[in-house]
């Protein structure tokens, strides 16, 4: 808990500070002028949020006290106890700081209002540093809702509490919990992720407490559950709305008495874990509807954090973009960079799919122009939303390339009709792969992929696609 010091030469007003703290149990130190120039370095600097700053017996100059209060302290407030006229006359720097004025006397509402605004300072003051702090590396973005999500994420990394969080598919759920394990008090442990809606119902009970051997048909050995694998860490339920009620009250039961077995077992484990759990639904409404147990949910949303979607977030793309471009060559593909027009148009993209859709994209570009530059017009249609600004760039491209089209190292005509044969002759065979191969990169292209509607698209069958894909080692989203 945060204290406050009181630097006062008053010591009467010191004793009314005193027990008013006392009584709100707020910690808090006392010293005089001389104390606090002779021995400020013993006090725990980290600790002290609001400096109560009374009158001095010495010529001390405002300004000087308050500069040394900021060297000292990092996001400090500053009341003054009774008036002092060289506030107005601060430097602003300096000024901002001082949050406000407590007068004797006072009452108990008056000293809760000093310590809120205090609070609120150094708030505001965290959120300016979060920008320019690597906290939380993993995630990237310094827009208004990721400095809340980082905020909240500072106040309970190192707190072992179930969390909760919230938020549309592809906005990186599983990253903030990674996050926060690894700033967390179990760091050293595992972090173990379970996907609820991925496993089948009659399944999942054996993935989370294991089995004995012999507990069902197909158990030929023991085998732990994620809740033992996860001892001494963090058991991640990505999900968790997806669970069915069965395992519901089952999972309630462990959350509550620390303890499970193994399905057929008769030893009783202990359950050393944080649990943090995720899902895109509303789980209140799904309480309405008796889908979600309430007391299930209390039991997780001990401290909720809700991810914003990309689309209320879009002054971080161009980070997202230089972060996921930086990644490329991890998965054995070619950067790709993007100019700014095209980054304005993607600014307008509704994005339903996040930052998954975004990592997508960017795959898809790097693949199609490797270590090259996308701008508008080699954006897939859909994400082009402002004009091309360099029209004429490209149709001076279109015209050079109506001369001829290079095909694997052998040019051949763009106006060459497909049946017939040029004089210098042609390999068929490679030439017919190579047009098979270019359609089929386009068909994927532009279905985003989607493998069945390319197939459609094509009028082939899904599994002839998927074959002719192997044949070309194409890869397959």
């Amino acid at each position: 808990m945060s204290s406050v010091l009181v630097i006062d030469d008053d010591l009467s007003r010191r004793g009314l500070l005193s027990s008013a703290f006392s009584f709100l149990d707020q910690p808090c130190e006392f010293c005089g002028f001389v104390d606090w120039f002779q021995s400020s370095s013993d006090i725990d600097q980290a600790q002290v949020s609001l400096v109560l700053l009374g009158q001095s017996q010495l010529p001390i100059s405002l300004e000087k006290l308050v500069k040394d209060l900021q060297d000292k302290f990092d996001s400090i407030a500053v009341v003054t106890l009774d008036e002092w006229s060289e506030v107005a006359e601060l430097p602003d720097s300096l000024r901002q700081c001082v949050v406000g004025q407590l007068s004797v006397p006072f009452n108990y509402q008056q000293l809760l209002d000093c310590l809120h605004r205090a609070q609120l300072f150094s708030l505001q003051a965290g959120d300016a540093s979060l920008g320019q702090v690597d906290l939380f590396s993993g995630l990237v973005g310094v827009s208004q809702p990721m400095l809340q999500v980082r905020r909240a994420m500072s106040q309970v990394a190192g707190r072992d509490v179930n969390v909760l969080i919230t938020g549309e598919s592809g906005t990186g759920k599983e990253v903030v919990a990674r996050s926060l394990h690894d700033h967390s008090v179990r760091k050293d442990g595992p972090f173990v992720p379970i996907n609820c809606g991925a496993i089948p119902a009659d399944l999942l009970e054996s993935e989370l407490f294991g089995h004995e051997k012999g507990a069902f048909t197909g158990a030929v050995s023991s085998r732990p559950g994620r809740f033992e694998l996860a001892q001494g860490g963090t058991l991640f339920l990505d999900e968790v709305g997806d669970m069915p009620l069965p395992m519901q009250v089952k999972l309630l039961r462990v959350l509550q008495e620390r303890k499970f077995e193994r399905i057929g077992g008769t030893k009783t484990l202990d359950a050393d874990i944080r649990v943090i759990a995720a899902t895109h639904k509303n789980l209140e409404e799904m309480i309405e509807t008796g889908e979600f147990r309430e007391d299930l949910y209390y039991r997780l949303n001990v401290f909720p954090i809700e991810m914003p979607p990309l689309r209320e977030r879009v002054g971080d793309l161009h980070l997202l973009l230089e972060e996921l471009s930086r990644r490329l060559p991890e998965q054995g593909l070619d950067s790709v960079r993007f100019q700014n027009s095209a980054i304005i148009s993607l600014q307008l993209h509704p994005w339903p799919g996040n930052v998954r859709e975004l990592s997508n994209l960017i795959e898809r570009m790097a693949i199609l122009y490797p270590n090259g530059v996308v701008g508008v017009s080699e954006l897939p249609s859909k994400f082009q939303n402002v004009p091309e600004p360099n029209p004429e760039l490209y149709e001076q491209a279109y015209e050079q390339a109506e001369n001829a089209v290079s095909v694997e190292g052998v040019g051949i005509p763009h106006t060459l009709e497909l049946d017939k044969l040029p004089d210098e002759g042609i390999d068929l065979k490679k030439h017919l792969e190579t047009i098979e191969q270019r359609l089929l990169e386009q068909a994927l292209a532009v279905n985003d992929n989607v493998v069945a509607r390319a197939a459609e698209t094509l009028n082939i069958r899904r599994t002839t696609l998927v074959e002719k894909m192997r044949k070309y080692g194409m890869q397959r989203k």
